[in-house]
């Protein structure tokens, strides 16, 4: 399997501009939310098609395990991901599923992974087992998370483990050959009492670390990623992708709880249009469609690096994003014949 660097460094045309890029004062995305035209397929090149990922989370039931598995994985595997991530459960609850998983989508389908990892709960020793069992199976890539406590609350350090992510991502430099990946807050995290500044600076502390690429959470207003690109990769001079993280909305209802609970803003007129659906979750969807289009379309225009989507382990949204993004179509470099 590839190491996640390597992915992005393969694709330098669609790269982040090293300086400062001016952000519009009203994003196209914005704008989307005013209008509902009707959307266009676009065509984008082979050779500037941008590193496309998707992430998953292991599922509470063997249902839902078995329609992740057999049903969504293999659909979304149509649009030719370059990889796609599994997440790690509060406290490490879901290790074994997300190693399962991990291990599925190398093994079955010969795609490349990104596993999670996060300090909570975990001293030292027990998560340099953890990095000697992901690597054992074939897995090269780590997303080096500090993670939130089961059941919520305050975090606290394991005794003997980590208190920061950033001391993760050096542990994890320092035991194995991996290619390490941190997350990002364009919008500074729900955390960090001192702004989004001071946050933006704890990440270049992450990349200082031996970060190889940074993934978003997700944001609704493009003028926010915008401002985080240009303050890392201007005032900080971080020259790692900034990959934004992009989620298709599926209803109004978990969306609202979703931005509550990471602090993500949703723009007034989206937050017009959400209220008008109520409970019309099938046209949530199609909003959600419209909207994340729009979204990675100027994100595009802009030379993002990739756009990572999270799924929450469905299909069809992402896969109809990409569609209309004229970017469901073979890896840059993969054969076709």
């Amino acid at each position: 399997m590839q190491f996640i660097r390597d992915i992005y460094a393969s694709k330098p045309a669609a790269r982040q501009p090293a300086g400062v890029v001016e952000a519009p004062t009203r994003t196209e995305a914005g704008r989307a939310a005013d209008r509902k035209p009707e959307i266009e397929t676009t065509s984008t090149p082979a050779r500037r098609r941008p590193v496309i990922s998707f992430e998953f989370y292991p599922p509470k039931t063997d249902d839902g395990g078995l329609n992740l598995l057999e049903k969504h994985i293999p659909a979304l595997l149509q649009a030719k991901p370059d990889f796609c991530s599994v997440t790690y459960g509060a406290g490490g609850s879901t290790r074994d599923k997300t190693l399962m998983i991990v291990d599925r989508i190398q093994r079955q389908h010969g795609l490349t992974a990104l596993a999670h990892l996060t300090c909570v709960n975990h001293t030292r020793e027990q998560v340099r087992e953890l990095l000697a069992r992901i690597h054992d199976l074939g897995c090269r890539n780590i997303l080096a998370l500090r993670g939130d406590p089961p059941n919520g609350g305050e975090f606290e350090p394991t005794p003997e483990g980590f208190e920061f992510a950033s001391q993760l991502v050096k542990f994890t430099r320092e035991t194995g050959d991996f290619s390490i990946g941190v997350a990002g807050f364009p919008e500074g995290h729900l955390a960090c009492q001192e702004g989004k500044h001071a946050d933006w600076r704890h990440l270049k502390e992450k990349v200082d670390a031996g970060a190889d690429f940074v993934l978003t959470q997700l944001f609704f207003d493009n003028a926010d990623y915008f401002e985080f690109r240009d303050y890392l990769a201007g005032k900080l001079g971080v020259r790692v992708p900034l990959v934004p993280g992009i989620i298709p909305i599926l209803s109004a209802s978990q969306i609202t709880k979703f931005t509550r609970l990471c602090g993500a803003k949703i723009p007034p007129p989206l937050r017009t249009q959400l209220d008008a659906l109520d409970n019309d979750d099938a046209a949530a969807v199609e909003l959600g469609i419209e909207y994340a289009t729009r979204q990675c379309e100027e994100l595009l225009r802009a030379g993002v690096p990739g756009l990572h989507f999270y799924t929450l382990n469905k299909s069809h949204s992402t896969l109809q994003v990409l569609k209309h993004l004229g970017l469901a179509g073979a890896r840059h470099g993969a054969r076709t014949g």
